[in-house]
């Protein structure tokens, strides 16, 4: 399979790319000066194989050039905690599963509460991965996965608690609590917008008259001043 190929067709142009598997590849050296390194981006690891090198030179004998041996590309990465869950199955109970990948391929150590006895399950989903579980989790606490190369280290937690009877009532207790104090709230904020409006409508007519009364006042003035003139 061509992944990378590139055309050149005088002393004077530049290699120019005519293929390149998925955009991954790019021509480094300059192969006028005998250099054909290639850079490959967004190494995956389906990335690890042996790659071959071929020149072609379009003379009358089309004479050709390649690699016997090739040259192998292995990818080395530090440990990564791909995922940590806790799931519950009928027949095996509570069972925390941490899969983590690397290469080499990291060890995976759990740690569990204290006074806590597990068997691990080591199982290889994939060729760079590994996946260790715990099953039948009766103890309540912190549950530490980690992940282990010569490249590095990293840990992950999960955190399991069961509920219990007594622990379920008092967060429903809690709950109804929480639940009552808001009722409690909205009925005093419902109440003072209730007596804050009740004022208002008492108050406004009570100007109204005052208003008026103040009228009346200053025309009874302006009848009675000319009859004391008499």
């Amino acid at each position: 399979m061509v992944i990378f190929k590139c055309v050149s067709h005088n002393s004077n142009d530049l290699c120019k790319t005519t293929v390149s598997y998925g955009n991954k590849y790019k021509l480094l050296g300059n192969p006028r000066h005998n250099n054909l390194s290639i850079k490959i981006d967004n190494l995956t690891w389906s990335d690890s194989d042996r790659y071959f090198c071929r020149v072609e030179l379009s003379t009358e004998h089309h004479d050709m050039y390649e690699t016997r041996t090739g040259t192998r590309l292995h990818l080395i990465a530090p440990p990564k905690i791909l995922n940590i869950t806790v799931a519950y199955d009928s027949n095996r109970g509570y069972s925390a599963v941490c899969t983590a990948e690397g290469e080499p391929l990291p060890s995976l150590v759990w740690t569990v509460p204290e006074h806590s006895n597990y068997t691990t399950i080591i199982q290889h989903p994939l060729k760079h991965q590994i996946m260790a579980e715990l099953n039948y989790l009766t103890q309540d606490g912190k549950y530490t996965c980690i992940a282990m190369n010569s490249h590095g280290k990293t840990e992950g937690t999960v955190y399991f608690f069961k509920f219990k009877s007594g622990t379920s009532s008092f967060i429903f207790f809690l709950f109804l609590s929480a639940f009552g104090v808001k009722l409690l709230l909205l009925l005093v904020i419902l109440g003072m917008a209730a007596y804050c409006g009740r004022d208002n409508s008492h108050g406004q007519p009570h100007l109204i008259r005052h208003h008026v009364q103040e009228s009346t006042y200053e025309n009874f003035d302006q009848k009675t001043y000319p009859s004391n003139q008499a």
